[in-house]
């Protein structure tokens, strides 16, 4: 065999090349892209795909594995079938508006709101959000109720779970249910985040291209931490214009990779 198609050639760029069919997660959240990604079916149990035409469904095999375990849980608690939002691009990198994270096919957003009925895919790719807080009065609405809260326990107890970003009031209304839960610090209070949550998925274990986030500090966070995301509105109330679309720089791996 020819030294350049030895196995140690191949070794040597597996570690420089991470597209040479397997997955990996490069760089951060908010500045990276993705490898042999996979797409999130349409619908299976326990969950449905909307806005599929804008083609953000596509995840790491963790990811993806994570979310059809989930709606088979779902499914077995008899709650209705959750709606999965944005996950990333095939390619992964930023989208063209919206989101600064969803780059390495590690977040998703999963909506709070039940499907439609009948849940037709023209209804799917149509729907509209439901706000779970009333802003004004800065109180749950009625239609946060318990079936929203035993879907969030269940997506909080998987330890693949880096964080969980929720409104400050449905962090509350968590540790109000769920007391010394220790999947609560999982919860982060995070404003924007009303109508949905938002799933991040620690880095799989080997994709050492995958930068990590900081480990969330000990204990339920259901404390002076969550107290002053309560006290503190001017994050709720805050409005920013429309601006330039985020462009980061990315990692040299995704540089050519990654599609404008």
């Amino acid at each position: 065999m020819s030294k350049w198609f030895s196995p140690l050639w191949l070794v040597l760029l597996a570690g420089a090349i991470p597209s040479l069919g397997w997955a990996q997660a490069v760089g951060g959240y908010a500045a990276g892209c993705q490898f042999d990604a996979r797409a999130l079916p349409a619908k299976g149990p326990g969950f449905y795909v909307i806005r599929g035409s804008r083609e953000r469904f596509y995840g790491q095999p963790a990811l993806i594995d994570y979310l059809q375990t989930l709606g088979k849980k779902v499914e077995q608690a008899q709650l209705p079938p959750m709606l999965v939002a944005d996950i990333a691009r095939e390619r992964g990198g930023p989208f063209a508006s919206g989101h600064r994270s969803h780059q390495t096919g590690l977040d998703a957003d999963i909506w709070l709101r039940s499907p439609p009925k009948p849940p037709h895919p023209r209804r799917l790719e149509n729907i509209s959000a439901v706000d779970m807080v009333n802003h004004s009065l800065y109180i749950l609405s009625p239609q946060f109720t318990d079936r929203q809260r035993q879907l969030i326990a269940l997506a909080a107890q998987d330890p693949r779970v880096s964080r969980i970003f929720v409104h400050p009031l449905i962090k509350q209304a968590m540790c109000n249910t769920y007391g010394q839960a220790p999947w609560l610090n999982r919860l982060r209070p995070w404003f924007g985040h009303s109508s949905h949550f938002h799933v991040r998925l620690h880095c799989p274990a080997g994709d050492k291209h995958c930068e990590p986030q900081p480990k969330v500090a000990p204990g339920t966070g259901c404390g002076s931490e969550l107290t002053s995301w309560i006290r503190d509105k001017s994050g709720a109330l805050s409005s920013k214009a429309p601006g330039k679309p985020y462009r980061p720089v990315l990692p040299e791996q995704c540089q050519g990779w990654v599609k404008p």
